[in-house]
């Protein structure tokens, strides 16, 4: 009777491990599949960098005279020993972040119409 329950243990093993291999491969084939359908992000190179503070926040939420941070950050309750957030303000002292180049228009002169 042993070498039965052998069998039995050994059909078992091969089944769970098959339909485990099944699961896996069409899990990553719907992963696949979605990751393809997703809209297409461009190459880092061509994206227009973004004025991020090191505080996270764009250049937009920054005071364009003392450059010190407008925006209000969430504080988890589980930091402060509450139940609920709370917010309080950036504690950012100014912008460090990159600074946008200011566009000006040049005239064309390459057609020879202008002076």
């Amino acid at each position: 009777m042993e070498p039965f329950f052998m069998v039995i243990g050994a059909a078992i093993a091969a089944v769970s491990f098959f339909a485990g291999r099944r699961t896996a491969h069409r899990e990553a084939r719907r992963e696949l599949q979605q990751h393809q359908a997703a809209p297409q992000i461009p190459p880092q190179g061509q994206r227009t960098p973004q004025p991020v503070c090191g505080c996270g926040h764009n250049l937009v939420f920054h005071d364009q005279e003392t450059k010190r941070c407008q925006t209000q950050v969430v504080i988890p309750g589980r930091w402060t020993g509450q139940a609920n957030s709370t917010y309080r303000q950036c504690m950012c002292q100014g912008y460090r972040g990159p600074m946008p180049v200011d566009e000006y228009y040049a005239p064309d002169y390459l057609d020879g119409t202008n002076p």
